[in-house]
């Protein structure tokens, strides 16, 4: 055991080392989990033009079809027999805003989109609206539309 004869008193340096491994293997985590979380579902909804942003908000309901047809909820799988059991439950505690949208994949037939909008109308649903993605570039003839889509790109709300 060795001894400072130096007057220097105690010097206290933190060990950073365990600190950094727990921050490494956060980032990690947080690096395959978010963009899984995120991701939703694989649907390449139909391109359109003159589209009005449509921010999602907490109490939309948002079904999703892939294109093997299979539905999902919220970006949430679901298995297809489930669907009318499950809008049902949904919208039947509601007595204003029964709406849903529908995003679908732009390959499926269109008798699988019809298909589900029959399976909402019966649970409950009484007004639909099918998302789509605006072509590249193209602006809406409708002014209003712009500044509500600038806005929304800049991070703000409508």
């Amino acid at each position: 055991m060795a001894m400072s004869m130096g007057g220097g008193g105690v010097k206290a340096e933190p060990n950073v080392t365990p600190m950094i491994d727990v921050m490494l293997v956060l980032l990690i985590i947080f690096m395959i989990v978010i963009p899984a979380l995120n991701a939703g579902f694989n649907a390449i909804p139909p391109q359109a033009q003159n589209l009005k942003p449509h921010p999602e908000e907490e109490q939309d309901q948002v079904l999703g079809i892939d294109k093997d047809g299979q539905y999902y909820l919220n970006k949430k799988p679901l298995p297809n027999a489930d669907l009318p059991d499950r809008l049902k439950e949904i919208y039947d505690k509601r007595q204003v805003d029964k709406i849903m949208y529908v995003k679908a994949h732009k390959e499926l037939k269109y008798a699988k989109v019809i298909d589900a909008l029959d399976v909402a109308a019966h649970a409950g649903v009484r007004l639909t609206g099918m998302i789509s993605d605006p072509i590249p570039g193209s602006k809406s003839l409708i002014e209003t539309d712009n500044v509500l889509s600038e806005g929304m790109k800049k991070g703000g709300k409508p």
